[in-house]
């Protein structure tokens, strides 16, 4: 059975004559998104280039141009009617976009969610290269009740927006390799994301996060638990949170980033232990791959953890196998 349609296009002005670069942009334009005005303050001499990832769910755009005023009116809606989102994300140059009375100045690291179904304007700044990621509109308005309005802005910089532009570069670099699967997959976390994100539950310690931050830390742990130089620091740093908002969020689940890395450890020596493809490995050895300082720190934990030693639970193990 085959997966969901992907498909990745890319384009670019480069080989389009200068009189019609315009002209290939706003048709490109209203192709990829929506029916929209598209004005030029240097029609002459402009150029752009962009790059679309697409499966029947979503849409991820990178594009790079020169400055361009967009505008899309109530008209235009009437007669292309698109009530999904965009997010928009600078990564150079910047964008300002105004919808009724609201204004957002977009620079790299700073985003916003902005709804086709409502009339907007932008103008987009010389040299601006952004994401432009289409969000279907069940996905949003259910999670951040839209009876409320959108923030104007959101912060890429640091804690999960931070995570989330991460998981956007990613999606994007990595756009050879993905399937429709795939691609769909990570495009559904992200929209978890950046609706946390505009409902203010960026933060750890917000109510009601606190378990999917752990969740979070917990993958990360996991993920890197053979790394010895793995501490809560790093853990925080990597996330883009102080050390501060990781052991608060472990705090509730009643442990804290060094037990939670020795536990993950101790699980990883406790599976190599039974597997045929580390029996090669003598205990020190195998203390040193799993991220612990020595064979007899290892021992004293995993005495304390399992009620034996490393080496009485080996052959226990192999004989079992």
């Amino acid at each position: 059975m085959s997966g969901p349609t992907y498909a990745v296009e890319a384009s670019s002005t480069d080989d389009v004559p200068a009189r019609d670069r315009a002209e290939f942009w706003s048709e490109q334009t209203a192709s990829y998104q929506s029916r929209m005005t598209c004005e030029y303050p240097r029609a002459g001499d402009f150029s752009g280039g962009s790059v679309r990832q697409r499966s029947r769910n979503h849409q991820l755009v990178r594009f790079w141009s020169g400055p361009v005023g967009y505008r899309r009116t109530a008209r235009q809606i009437g007669r292309d009617a698109d009530g999904d989102y965009r997010l928009l994300l600078p990564l150079a140059g910047g964008l300002a976009v105004r919808q009724g009375d609201r204004e957002a100045r977009l620079a790299p690291g700073s985003g916003a969610l902005v709804p086709f179904g409502e009339p907007f304007e932008a103008v987009q700044a010389p040299g601006t290269q952004a994401f432009i990621m289409t969000i279907p509109a069940r996905e949003v308005d259910g999670p951040l009740n839209r009876a409320a309005p959108l923030p104007a802005g959101l912060d890429f910089t640091t804690g999960l927006g931070r995570v989330a532009g991460a998981m956007l570069t990613g999606l994007h670099e990595e756009r050879a390799a993905l399937t429709g699967t795939g691609f769909d997959a990570v495009c559904d976390r992200l929209v978890e994301l950046l609706c946390m994100l505009a409902a203010g539950d960026d933060r750890p310690s917000a109510p009601g996060r606190l378990a999917e931050v752990e969740a979070l830390v917990r993958r990360q742990i996991r993920r890197r638990a053979a790394d010895p130089g793995l501490n809560g620091a790093a853990v925080a740093r990597e996330l883009g949170w102080s050390l501060r908002q990781v052991q608060l969020a472990l705090q509730q689940a009643g442990t804290t980033p060094r037990d939670l890395i020795r536990d993950e450890r101790l699980k990883l020596v406790h599976d190599r232990l039974g597997s045929p493809r580390h029996r090669h490995l003598t205990i020190s050895e195998l203390a040193a791959a799993s991220g612990f300082s020595s064979a007899s720190a290892l021992s004293t934990a995993f005495r304390r953890r399992y009620g034996v030693s490393p080496r009485d639970l080996r052959p226990e193990a192999v004989s079992r196998g």
